[in-house]
């Protein structure tokens, strides 16, 4: 295989959630490189066009789409739109998410339980269920989860972040095991503290604590964390299937 060709997504069409800002703008800089059509699909349309402006002027390999991950009719509405603009759909990356609260799950609000879990979990469902019809019928698809080292081990004062992480784990597995034989592989990604703007989210005592369990040190960067999902959604992602693939700098011990 000639060298350039190494991870090549030439012509794939990858829809990336929240990909106007963090980790979900450099997956969508990543794929871009490795010559993907990218679906920027963000509730925050306007950040989405002034990301797609900054990694591609025209935008001739990009779309935009206005889309809130929680309500199916929209998500829907996404497939449609990214099929009638470049024909099918290759490659899933679920990547929209929020922190949620940070405090005791003694003092979480039903509605904020409910608003992490719509984002963090339906989302991906609804998301996975837009796609898999299209998938399904062309017998090709990689779908990339985007869980957290929370799904794992979970972190105090961050119980439904944590909760929904190792929902995604779970549902990721399940679903790769239905799909693996028609062509479908789905894996997910958890990774410790990425510098990305949810960290605003949190407070600097959650970070720290957060930064002290990891060996290496520091926190990752979303770079690092494109790198990952490349090779999960390139053909070269042949035998692995229903991984839960830690992006950690060493925190993860299992």
């Amino acid at each position: 295989m000639p060298a350039d060709s190494f991870y090549s997504l030439q012509d794939k069409v990858a829809i990336i959630t929240g990909a106007a800002r963090g980790i979900g703008a450099a997956i969508a800089e990543r794929l871009l490189r490795a010559g993907a059509r990218v679906v920027f699909a963000d509730i925050d349309e306007r950040e989405a066009q002034r990301t797609v402006a900054e990694l591609e002027a025209g935008g001739k390999r990009s779309l935009v789409v206005a889309v809130d991950v929680t309500q199916r009719v929209q998500t829907e509405a996404m497939a449609r739109q990214v099929v009638e603009r470049f024909g099918t759909i290759d490659i899933l990356v679920n990547n929209a998410g929020i922190a949620g609260p940070n405090k005791p799950l003694v003092e979480v609000s039903e509605e904020e339980w409910d608003g992490v879990c719509d984002i963090n979990l339906k989302g991906v469902f609804l998301c996975c269920q837009a796609v898999l019809p299209v998938m399904l019928k062309n017998r090709y698809g990689r779908i990339v989860n985007i869980a957290s080292i929370a799904g794992k081990e979970g972190n105090p004062n961050l119980t439904p972040y944590s909760a929904t992480k190792a929902g995604v784990i779970c549902l990721t597995k399940a679903l790769a095991k239905e799909v693996c034989t028609q062509g479908i592989y789905v894996n997910c990604l958890t990774p410790a503290v990425i510098e990305t703007p949810i960290l605003k989210q949190v407070t600097q005592q959650q970070i720290d604590y957060m930064t002290s369990r990891i060996p290496m040190g520091r926190v990752g960067k979303p770079a690092e964390v494109a790198a990952l999902v490349h090779f999960l959604a390139s053909d070269d992602c042949s035998f692995t299937n229903g991984a839960c693939v830690d992006i950690s700098g060493g925190r993860a011990t299992y």
